[in-house]
């Protein structure tokens, strides 16, 4: 469907694709850190009515888990809107070219 003469729809479309699989693994991350998040709540409480040590090592390594997610998280976010100036400047080029 791409046009040979127009490098820059195929630009186009690979960064359609390419933000979608981000936004996929986007998704994906912030399941996983918002599941850590609630495992890590029931920890801790079960820690407070006296859960045993090994409770307490599974929340610092819980605690560890969530911010190495949250710092995926923060670089495909990046990821993300360095993609959507992207798209907006090939959009720019599209309309300066007068095509819709």
């Amino acid at each position: 469907m791409s046009n040979p003469g127009r490098p820059d729809l195929a630009a186009f479309q690979e960064l359609q694709f390419l933000i979608y699989q981000v936004g996929e693994e986007l998704s994906g991350f912030r399941k996983r850190a918002h599941t850590a998040e609630q495992r890590l709540k029931a920890i801790a409480t079960g820690a407070a009515v006296g859960a045993p040590l090994a409770a307490e090592e599974r929340v610092a390594q819980l605690e560890a888990e969530t911010e190495r997610l949250r710092a995926r998280l923060a670089a495909a976010e990046a990821r993300v809107a360095a993609m959507l100036d992207q798209v907006r400047f090939l959009r720019q080029q599209h309309v300066l070219e007068g095509e819709p």
